[in-house]
């Protein structure tokens, strides 16, 4: 290992130099940002734990573009939602590419549709995604969400202890019906959801940034794994194996139900029976399409969601006057009689805002996952070269005091005015999923969800804080996880049914949710 540092380290020095050099004939200068130290250039102005806030302060302290070039590598920190709108949504022919994450590949994780570069195959992939998430399509899913949301919330009444794997089962059952047609049972552990979750956690630990130095000096996956040092390679090797359980398991069970006759209807059965007409080639890549952008939604819609849910009732019992206002909002319009349905939203605009404050008041994905410029750029009378990963900070974006003041403090009353929604007010959405070509193609699906989730829970049940043993409602400090997903961290909350009519209205619900199961092909 030794002996490959100098090779390194000379090879990071040339793409230095290259970049300086090229900035310079075009006689503009690089953004601003802290000064680089020969050879390993800002190594030392990376960020360890706390990244959101720490590249805030880059930003603070050198404006809303800082570069950084770490050992070669040049990175472009987007300090304000504004500049990475300029450049990643209007620039997006430019800025869609992905970087050529080393562990990502080590790990097995290179059929993930939020990874693949910009080109061809992604656009393959995105275009089987959007066919089954599209707006229209996801208005398809509604019975399927609705049936499980019901469920949800009888489980919540009879363990209220386990709302975190309560939720987890909720969005690991509606997404393997709609990928795979399969049918997760109602209790106890499932392997599928496991597997889901495990992927997501391997996932995340890929992309923890500055936790392998292979990220930055690609040549050292060349080296043995048993070297001291190349401990990476051991975690990838680990991860590899769970990577390809998530994608190939339930995958492979699909096609043998399909050869039996027994299969439910399910994205995996749409995409093969269309594959049926192609020739034999074409056939088989896009088969391989097919299996990754099931298991992309898979992955991703069984776990990701988890993030939010878990806020949201982290809010609910921190705030009791937001709940208070929702439900009262609720009662105006629902009634006791109902539960609430997509037809309700929009005279629902605080239970709306609420939805809005949440994405707002925790960011899933602090950092976005960066994107790499394709071909040299020019911005503001600046010169950014070809290759630059361009990080949006979106954790600073959701705590920007010029868009939402006192940004700390939940208020869902700041998206409205007049008692509807401000639309001059930035939607946090329009940064939490994503920016240009590389935004959430899943986004509709998520959105609906957390409607219908965050709208029966509060009509329902009321959470709260637990008690201490003066009576008092113990303080829960929100502290989150470090990641490329970010979740709160475990808490308790109190759970149960606002009022005897609540109780009665989940237990028919969720006798009428198996009914409209088995009628509809959707039974357990």
């Amino acid at each position: 290992m030794s002996q490959l540092w100098p090779l390194v380290l000379s090879a990071a020095l040339l793409v230095y130099l290259s970049r300086y050099w090229r900035a310079s004939k075009k006689r503009l200068p690089l953004p601003p940002g802290p000064r680089p130290l020969p050879i390993i250039g800002n190594f030392l102005d990376m960020p360890n734990k706390n990244a959101g806030a720490d590249y805030r302060e880059l930003s603070d302290k050198y404006g809303d573009l800082v570069y950084l070039d770490v050992l070669g590598q040049p990175i472009l920190l987007l300090g304000t939602h504004d500049t990475a709108m300029d450049l990643l949504d209007k620039r997006s022919a430019l800025y869609s590419d992905r970087v050529h994450s080393p562990m990502i590949n080590l790990s097995g994780f290179d059929w993930v549709l939020s990874m693949i570069p910009y080109g061809p195959w992604w656009r393959r992939h995105r275009r089987a995604f959007h066919q089954f998430f599209n707006p229209n399509a996801v208005a398809q899913l509604r019975p399927t969400q609705r049936i499980q949301v019901n469920h949800f919330l009888n489980r919540l009444l009879n363990t209220p202890e386990q709302f975190t794997e309560h939720i987890r089962h909720m969005f690991g059952a509606t997404v393997m019906r709609v990928a795979y047609g399969i049918e997760v049972a109602d209790s106890g552990d499932n392997e599928y959801i496991t597997m889901a979750e495990e992927g997501l956690a391997a996932f995340n630990r890929m992309l923890v940034p500055g936790k392998y130095l292979v990220e930055l000096l690609p040549a050292l996956r060349f080296l043995p794994k048993w070297l001291p040092g190349v401990c990476f390679k051991r975690d990838a090797a680990e991860a590899r194996v769970v990577a390809h359980r998530l994608r190939d398991t339930a995958w492979a069970r699909t096609l043998a139900a399909m050869g039996e006759g027994t299969v439910n209807p399910s994205m995996t059965t749409a995409l093969m029976e269309r594959n049926s007409a192609l020739e034999s080639v074409e056939a088989e890549k896009e088969e391989i399409v097919a299996r990754n952008t099931v298991a992309v939604a898979y992955g991703a819609g069984a776990d990701t969601t988890l993030s939010s849910i878990q806020a949201f009732f982290l809010v609910l019992a921190s705030f009791p006057e937001v709940q208070k206002k929702a439900q009262a909002e609720l009662d105006a319009v629902v009634g006791p009689h109902r539960l609430p349905d997509f037809a309700d939203q929009d005279s629902l605009p605080y239970v709306s805002a609420v939805i809005k404050e949440c994405l707002r008041w925790h960011a899933i994905v602090p950092l976005g996952i960066p994107h790499r410029l394709m071909e040299d750029d020019e911005y503001r009378g600046y010169f950014i070269p070809k290759g630059t990963l361009t990080i949006s900070n979106i954790w600073a974006y959701s705590r920007d005091e010029s868009l939402f003041p006192d940004p700390d403090v939940f208020l869902p009353e700041r998206f409205l005015k007049d008692g509807k929604l401000n639309p001059e007010i930035t939607d946090p959405a329009v940064f939490a999923f994503g920016y240009g070509r590389r935004v959430c193609p899943g986004r509709h699906f998520v959105e609906a969800s957390l409607f219908l989730v965050v709208s029966s829970v509060l009509h329902t049940l009321a959470v709260s804080a637990p008690l201490d043993e003066s009576g008092r409602p113990v303080y829960l400090e929100g502290k989150v996880t470090a990641g490329v997903i970010s979740y709160p961290e475990p808490f308790e909350c109190v759970i149960k049914a606002r009022a005897p009519w609540a109780e009665a209205l989940i237990r028919a619900s969720d006798q009428i949710a198996a009914s409209s199961a088995t009628a509809l092909g959707l039974g357990e």
